[in-house]
């Protein structure tokens, strides 16, 4: 993912509506796709100049119109002013940190959403902002990169003939937003089997390694989380606008993706849960094997402080020749042996003992 570098600064002191772009610094070629359609015929180009995109504005066919790319704000203006968008519309595309929203500017719909996808590491989550618009027959949408989830929408576009559902843009654009709200899906599945995964590996042995996957998945959920909370209010605002470029037809598939946004932050939220819980896991499976092992060290200490005793008793340098009673047992003829065979029945002895009270 490339460096991100803040760019806000360059704002301050300028009039609001400036397109000035925030993000990533990035140096590769914007890249815009156009796919043409009506219910028999399609094509599909990539336009070489902005000028290019300019006649689909007011055709009668449909049009999704795609620019990989925002770094270059001169071009998203140049877009921009031809299809008749406001200023501060074009400043909201090329500001990455935006929050999603939804906006109506009567004339077309501007739907502003995180894109996210699993980055090729094995704990890469990776975002980039997309903005959806579209007006009565064309969409327009805006990405970081080239890197999308579109694929399958540009397949079914591609194959379904006729295209009858495809007809309107409202629904092109519905489509667009529901293979985004999709991979969220896609990306909970992959953090459920982790999830599974890693709680079998606490429960059997939990290691500085886990603590780390806890720690990152409870970052990746809590950056999930802050890009999912505000697009329920995007989707609810699309179910809700009265706007004329909204079909009836399409309500329903709104209202569908509507429910499907709240299942996914549903989720979310158990898995933060989920998560939370494993922590606790953790703590608990490393504070029961550190008690294991001061039980242990608390028997073998226990058995050896007797032990300690008779060799410290046996070890001191009496005479037996000027009292009998100056450690007699040093005159007997089996005195060693005696030694260890009273050792082994006080060890033995406590060892039956702490089994008997179920301490072993």
């Amino acid at each position: 993912m490339a460096k991100r570098v803040s760019r806000v600064s360059k704002k301050l002191g300028l009039k609001p509506g400036s397109v000035v772009y925030v993000g990533a610094e990035r140096t590769e070629k914007v890249n815009i796709n156009i796919i043409d359609y009506t219910e028999r015929e399609y094509q599909e180009k990539i336009a070489t100049t902005v000028e290019e995109c300019f006649p689909f504005k007011d055709s009668p066919t449909i049009s999704w119109i795609n620019v990989d790319g925002i770094h270059e704000p001169q071009m998203v203006e140049q877009i921009g002013s031809h299809f008749g968008m406001h200023p501060l519309v074009l400043e909201d595309i090329v500001n990455t940190g935006q929050r999603p929203k939804m906006e109506d500017a009567g004339d077309y719909l501007l739907v502003v959403m995180k894109m996210l996808y699993q980055g090729k590491e094995d704990d890469g989550l990776k975002a980039e902002q997309v903005s959806v618009l579209f007006g009565s027959t064309w969409a327009i949408t805006f990405q970081e990169t080239g890197e999308d989830v579109f694929d399958l929408v540009r397949q079914r576009i591609k194959r379904t003939v006729p295209r009858v559902r495809f007809m309107t843009s409202d629904y092109l654009a519905y489509a667009l937003i529901d293979a985004v709200v999709d991979n969220y899906f896609v990306i909970l599945e992959s953090f459920g089997e982790e999830i599974e995964k890693l709680e079998d590996e606490i429960s059997e042995n939990p290691t500085m390694e886990s603590l780390e996957i806890i720690r990152s998945l409870k970052k990746r959920l809590i950056f999930m989380r802050k890009a999912l909370w505000p697009l329920r209010e995007v989707i609810s605002g699309l179910e809700r606008t009265e706007s004329k470029l909204i079909n009836p037809s399409t309500e329903p598939f709104l209202r569908d993706l509507y429910e499907h946004i709240i299942q996914v932050i549903d989720t979310v939220e158990t898995y933060r849960d989920m998560v939370s819980g494993l922590l606790d896991l953790y703590h608990t499976g490393v504070s029961n094997r550190m008690n294991e092992v001061m039980k242990v060290l608390t028997v073998f200490t226990t058995i050896f402080i007797p032990l300690g005793f008779l060799a410290g008793v046996y070890g001191m340098n009496f005479d037996t020749g000027i009292s009998p009673f100056n450690l007699p047992e040093l005159g007997f003829r089996y005195g060693y042996l005696f030694f260890w065979g009273l050792v082994i029945i006080v060890a033995g002895g406590l060892l039956w003992f702490f089994k008997r009270k179920k301490w072993l």
